[in-house]
């Protein structure tokens, strides 16, 4: 009998779950404050990662800065310092309400920006320079796992190492950062983990056997993670994981799709997907996948027949559509060694 009673709980939940969604979808969750926070982004020199750090400086966040290159991390330390001139700025020139217990329209954060040059696909590179944040800045609120690379080479063409660096800074650096910063988190029960994946960690195609592995990978430890702070009964700690279609950042350059089907599904713009990304978490959304048509793309492939599915892929040009990148990749990469005498 005790059994039934949770079944009929359990039934209810879920379809209570199904409500709250659909309210979700009505009216717009209110989003949380950042201020004052510190949050980590890694790959933060350029693409994906550094308009995300301009997004969270604009909500006056802490931001801690990580990409192997030095220069250009640096260079994204610079647009936020602008944004953070401009919220000095505005917070001087705005009244300030006093005598009536109400706060200040713009609350005064010391805002600072920290940048380290750190290889994320280096496991003891990460310990030491997350040590150094908690010694220098202190301890991560939210934590931007975003740092990728793509090696653009077939699977039988595709030197080892660079399987193996695709592996390590796509999927294995999530381990290392959220180990280093977790515990924290944990004890305070607040925190919030985003994972920056793709959808080529929910579906495949050809040609990039090492990225997808790597990005299913990341999935499946971002779900994996989120179950387990649940079981903890840590719901202080939220978990949102990212999975936008083909950004236009340069990374997929040469990716083409069938001609007729690519006005009706191109590549996205960087500010979209990170806009997007950004309202997912700041209203603690689990999941967020750019453009939504990805979600039903995710279940069509749960749900049909393999051959079915490559059926579709053939239809949309979808099934080579990463053998131009790769021809680009292989066309420049012979270049360079012809400069270089090789």
């Amino acid at each position: 009998m005790n059994i039934l009673l949770e079944l009929f709980v359990v039934t209810f939940r879920v379809l209570w779950a199904f409500v709250l969604a659909a309210a979700k979808w009505l009216v717009r969750p209110k989003e949380k404050s950042v201020a004052g926070q510190v949050c980590l982004i890694t790959g933060a020199g350029s693409g994906l990662g550094r308009l995300f750090a301009l997004e969270f400086a604009r909500r006056r966040a802490l931001l801690v800065l990580w990409d192997i290159n030095t220069q250009s991390n640096e260079e994204t330390a610079g647009m936020v310092r602008h944004i953070y001139q401009e919220i000095a700025e505005a917070a001087a020139a705005a009244p300030r309400v006093a005598g009536d217990g109400e706060k200040d329209a713009l609350p005064r954060c010391n805002l600072q920006v920290y940048t380290y040059t750190c290889d994320v696909g280096k496991r003891e590179n990460v310990y030491l320079t997350a040590e150094r944040v908690r010694k220098e800045v202190g301890e991560v609120s939210v934590l931007v796992n975003n740092a990728g690379v793509v090696s653009g080479h077939h699977l039988l063409e595709c030197p080892d190492e660079l399987i193996e660096r695709t592996m390590m800074v796509n999927c294995h650096a999530h381990f290392w950062t959220t180990k280093a910063f977790l515990p924290k988190m944990l004890e305070m029960n607040h925190g919030h983990i985003v994972t920056v994946a793709s959808s080529l960690g929910l579906f495949s195609t050809a040609g990039v056997e090492d990225y997808c592995a790597s990005k299913f990978g990341a999935v499946g430890f971002h779900e994996s993670l989120s179950h387990e702070l649940k079981a903890a009964e840590k719901d202080g700690i939220k978990t949102t994981l990212v999975c936008p279609y083909l950004v236009d950042t340069g990374m997929f350059r040469g990716c083409r799709i069938r001609k007729e089907i690519e006005p009706f599904l191109p590549p996205l713009k960087p500010e979209y997907c990170v806009k997007q990304a950004m309202r997912a978490i700041l209203t603690d959304q689990p999941m967020i996948c750019t453009p939504r048509l990805m979600y039903m793309v995710t279940f069509m492939k749960s749900i049909l027949p393999f051959e079915a599915v490559v059926c579709m892929y053939r239809f949309l040009g979808a099934d080579k559509c990463m053998y131009p990148f790769i021809a680009q990749r292989k066309q420049a990469t012979n270049n360079n060694e012809a400069k270089n005498g090789i």
